[in-house]
């Protein structure tokens, strides 16, 4: 028995094109902090070494250490002096990243329709952005951070897709069973795999991110009508 809906975000119920979102986004970030010293391609550099270091994370410190460590190691430890600035980005200039967004009002819809009927919804995002980045982009697609009884953020994460132990680290904060949740998201890649631990899976195809183009076949997939005509046939 399904009682849990795990979702994506980025591609999922916040259509994007990732690679317009990643260069408006970065663009925004390296403008902010140029006037401090920060020249943008090495900020650029190091925020992806940063994403990197969180995603080879192997649970023994959360993702937001992984990231600072590796900040730290490039600009010297004195660089945490600017994390306030950083959080400052997300607040006010991040927003302007929307642009690089779509909307699509069946996400927001979906998710509610499934709280009527009863499952809790889980945003199981990849954890490679503090809270505040994340809960703007919980609105961009016409939700609120309340709408989910949990959120991933680098804060709070020790993991990221598409390490299995992300998804067992939030079966385990939940209490969750795997065979009493769902996966839902666009990467082929990242989201199925939640299906080796026994979880159910549906690939929502619209922004499909599918690198090595496997076989989508085994998959339940489609749009928003046809996870919830699948929910509901289970």
């Amino acid at each position: 028995m399904i009682t849990t809906i795990f979702f994506d975000l980025d591609g999922t119920l916040l259509p994007m094109d990732q690679d317009a979102f990643l260069k408006a986004y970065l663009g925004l970030l390296a403008k902010k902090m140029a006037p401090l010293g920060y020249d943008p391609d090495k900020l650029i550099r190091t925020i992806w070494a940063g994403t990197k270091a969180m995603v080879q994370n192997d649970g023994s410190r959360t993702n937001e250490a992984a990231f600072w460590s590796l900040f730290e190691s490039v600009y010297g430890a004195e660089a945490r002096k600017d994390e306030p600035v950083f959080e400052q980005f997300y607040r006010e200039d991040f927003k302007l990243a929307q642009q690089a967004c779509g909307f699509d009002p069946q996400g927001a819809r979906t998710v509610h329709t499934l709280q009527e009927m009863g499952l809790q919804t889980v945003l199981a995002t990849n954890p490679l952005f503090p809270p505040i980045a994340t809960q703007s982009r919980v609105r961009w697609a016409g939700l609120t951070p309340e709408d989910f009884a949990y959120i991933t953020t680098y804060d709070n994460s020790r993991f990221c897709k598409p390490n299995l132990d992300y998804y067992r680290e939030i079966l385990g904060k939940l209490n969750l069973q795997a065979e009493n949740c769902m996966m839902v998201g666009n990467d082929v890649g990242e989201d199925m795999v939640a299906g080796q631990l026994g979880m159910k899976v549906f690939l929502l195809t619209p922004c499909l991110i599918n690198r090595e183009g496997a076989d989508i076949s085994p998959y339940p997939h489609g749009g928003f009508a046809q996870l919830l005509d699948y929910i509901r046939s289970l």
